[in-house]
């Protein structure tokens, strides 16, 4: 076992684009009080130039929570960082592995690992302006590149301009020929090499990302590693976090049950329409697992997602999505 037991990055949730907003993390943080919380990528650019509050406005409950910047000027990320820590997150976490063409084209994400010294360069910016941590998640390798030694001597060098914590998704980033989704599945995943960077700067924060489902599968790359990194499992099966404060953390604590998160969610829809008018429609799209496996979690979900419901109140569509729910659980099975 690795001797950062009680490592603030034991268990997180990866920075999913369109998935992990503010209102997303707040239904997280009903699951799990403990595992830490990553923003959606957002661009320098955006910072200098876009709407401050809407990119970095979160929810006080959603502490611990990262924000992932995207960029590769260090001016630019020491402002991103700058205003990060002026938000309130705990943490500023670069991207270094995001392949889209979007990110190629800005000559950020996967492809500045093919330049070290630049994210070294950067890093050293954003430490010199925040008290935070600031931390790097990025691919093993890009491309055909598969030797262990391109990930080390990466890590090695941005190491050295202070950054102490790694997220690994351990696969390569294919900058040619791959959409996102396919680099997500197609690359193959060797969990070996995060183990090795571990073994080879023990004082460093490993934590591993790519494929993984289950809680023994997390307790076994803690066997290894520092962290875990879990992405769109975790979103389709968010009740999976319930059991995560008492393995992970010994935090065992009373859980709400499904229909109790539920009804929180209902509150913070109300909450969030009376605070700046937003629709409870792209806030339930987030919990649309949260019933995952179990009876009648089919209509219920059905019901959350029927847009002939949006000019419904959300308490309306909750009242609808029990009767849904109850009905879908006295059916057989096989009508399911």
């Amino acid at each position: 076992m690795t001797s950062t037991r009680n490592s603030r990055w034991k268990t997180a949730i990866a920075p999913m684009m369109d998935w992990t907003d503010r209102h997303c993390r707040y239904f997280h943080r009903l699951l799990s009080r403990n595992t830490l919380l990553y923003t959606e990528m957002v661009t320098t650019g955006a910072l200098r130039h876009g709407d401050t509050q809407r990119h970095l406005r979160f929810n006080a409950e959603e502490h611990p929570v990262a924000l992932q910047l995207g960029g590769s000027d260090a001016a630019d990320l020491a402002h991103g960082a700058k205003l990060g820590e002026q938000w309130g997150y705990n943490e500023i976490n670069l991207n270094c592995g995001c392949p889209s063409d979007r990110v190629q084209r800005g000559a950020f994400g996967a492809c500045l690992m093919n330049e070290p010294q630049t994210v070294a360069d950067g890093v050293k910016a954003m430490m010199d302006v925040v008290s935070i941590p600031v931390t790097v998640k990025h691919r093993i390798g890009i491309d055909r590149i598969e030797s262990y030694d391109f990930v080390r001597d990466f890590v090695g060098t941005v190491s050295d301009a202070g950054c102490k914590v790694f997220v690994v998704h351990a696969r390569n980033a294919w900058l040619d020929g791959l959409s996102p989704k396919e680099n997500r599945e197609i690359p193959p995943l060797r969990y070996e090499l995060g183990y090795q960077l571990k073994k080879d700067f023990p004082n460093l924060v490993i934590v591993i990302n790519g494929g993984i489902t289950t809680n023994v599968q997390m307790a076994e790359h803690l066997q290894h590693v520092d962290g875990v990194m879990l992405g769109r499992e975790a979103y389709y099966r968010p009740w999976l976090m319930t059991t995560w404060d008492a393995e992970f953390y010994n935090d065992p604590h009373e859980t709400l049950s499904r229909e109790a998160v539920e009804e929180a969610m209902v509150a913070y829809m109300e909450r969030a329409y009376a605070e700046d008018g937003c629709p409870w429609y792209p806030i339930a799209r987030h919990m649309l697992g949260l019933f995952h496996g179990q009876r009648g979690a089919r209509l219920w979900r059905q019901t959350w997602s029927n847009h002939k419901l949006k000019p419904l109140p959300p308490r309306e569509v909750l009242k609808l999505a029990r009767v849904a729910l109850a009905l879908g659980a006295e059916k057989p099975v096989d009508a399911l």
